[in-house]
């Protein structure tokens, strides 16, 4: 569970930013009919973003890629480097939208198509206040082939064999509860393993896991 959050009858505070208002417009209305999410503003560009990220600290953005004035993927690096502790979910039209890669090394925590449904989209939102991996497979795909451009992280050999477990469960978008119960282990002792994987293999978050295992062929993701 998010440490930001510690009481989980709140409703998840949402912001949303995208330049074209009537997309503003379908995202309030697809999240204000989910009883547990309150949408609490919009911004119309990336600077607007920054601004009311650190005004309003809501538990979620919902941020699309290309936006004027400061695009989605600098808005990110700028709110995290800010300490803002909001996930990102980032939107963008076309799975092959290179701009989606940059978005994982700035600090977002799941990505989506434009195309989500509105029951996809409140879920995805649950997903990352779980601090659960969040990956649309077409998106997925694209970030494979990016990666293996980049430069190689450490061998999944550094893992122990209880950390591989964890890690390819965290692949398949398992909770720290759910892969105790799979594992039968601590969900305290889940939480040491997810630390270790991510110092040991380089890695920011969960999701560049999820990713990671994806890339060395440890999970296959349909």
């Amino acid at each position: 569970m998010s440490t930001w959050r510690s009481r989980l009858s709140e409703k998840i505070r949402v912001l949303i930013a995208d330049d074209h208002g009537v997309v503003r417009q379908g995202l309030r209305a697809f999240l204000e009919a989910q009883s547990d999410i309150e949408v609490v503003g919009e911004a119309g560009d990336g600077s607007e973003a920054v601004r009311l990220a650190d005004d309003l600290r809501p538990d979620v953005l919902v941020m699309d890629v290309v936006m004027p004035r400061l695009d989605g993927i600098e808005a990110i690096r700028r709110i995290r480097a800010s300490g803002v502790p909001a996930k990102v979910i980032v939107l963008t039209s076309f799975a092959d939208d290179q701009k989606v890669f940059a978005a994982v090394r700035a600090g977002a925590s799941g990505y989506l198509l434009k195309d989500v449904r509105p029951d996809e989209l409140g879920e995805a939102i649950r997903t990352v206040m779980r601090d659960e991996a969040l990956l649309n497979p077409r998106i997925a795909a694209t970030l494979m082939q990016e990666f293996a451009h980049q430069a190689r992280t450490p061998a999944a050999d550094a893992l122990t064999g209880r950390e591989m477990d964890v890690l390819r469960l965290i692949a398949t978008g398992r909770s720290n509860k759910e892969i105790a119960l799979d594992l039968r282990i601590a969900e305290k002792t889940v939480k040491t393993h997810v630390s270790s994987i991510l110092s040991k293999l380089q890695l920011a978050d969960r999701t560049q896991a999820a990713l990671y295992a994806v890339r060395e062929r440890l999970v296959e993701i349909e």
